[in-house]
C-alpha cells in the first residue's frame, strides 16, 4: 500500500467513530504507524471545531494530531497546486482552493488521496485516490 494523506471528510468519520473508515485508518496504522494530513485538512477540522466551541473534541483531535504527521505547505506543493487550478480552469471547470492544495500535496509527494469527495478530487486526472468510507 502507498503513503496515504487523510482528506478532512475522511477525518472528520475516523474522529465521529465511523467504523469503516476506523478500521481502514487502524489497518493503515499498523503497516505505517501513522498517518498523514495536509496542513488546509488540519486548518479545516480545527475551523469547525472552534465554530461549534467542542473544546472536546479539540483536545481529542490535537492529541490524534500529535501522533501523526501534518505536512506544511511548500513551493513545490504550490507549484503542483498552480498547475492543477490552471489545468482546471483552461477546461471550464473549478474547485474549492483548500482541495486543490490538499490535492496538490498529495501529488507533489506521490501519496494517495484518501477521501470519500470524489466528485471535487476526480476532477484532477494525475491525482491517486481511495475511498475508506465504503
Amino acid at each position: 500500500m502507498k503513503q496515504a494523506l487523510i482528506d478532512t471528510d475522511t477525518l472528520s468519520y475516523f474522529l465521529k467513530n465511523n467504523q469503516i473508515v476506523t478500521s481502514k485508518l487502524n489497518n493503515y496504522l499498523s503497516e505505517y504507524g501513522f498517518v498523514s494530513m495536509s496542513v488546509v485538512t488540519y486548518y479545516e477540522v480545527m475551523n469547525g471545531l472552534l465554530y461549534k466551541d467542542a473544546l472536546k473534541k479539540i483536545e481529542h483531535f490535537e492529541s490524534f494530531v500529535k501522533l501523526n504527521r501534518v505536512i506544511p505547505l511548500n513551493q513545490e506543493i504550490a507549484k503542483y497546486s498552480a498547475k492543477i487550478y490552471s489545468e482546471l480552469r483552461s477546461k471550464g471547470k473549478t474547485i474549492g482552493h483548500n482541495d486543490i492544495l490538499i490535492a496538490g500535496t498529495a501529488i507533489s509527494l506521490k501519496m494517495v488521496l484518501v477521501t470519500n469527495n470524489t466528485r471535487h478530487f476526480g476532477l484532477i486526472e494525475e491525482l491517486e485516490m481511495d475511498n475508506w468510507a465504503v
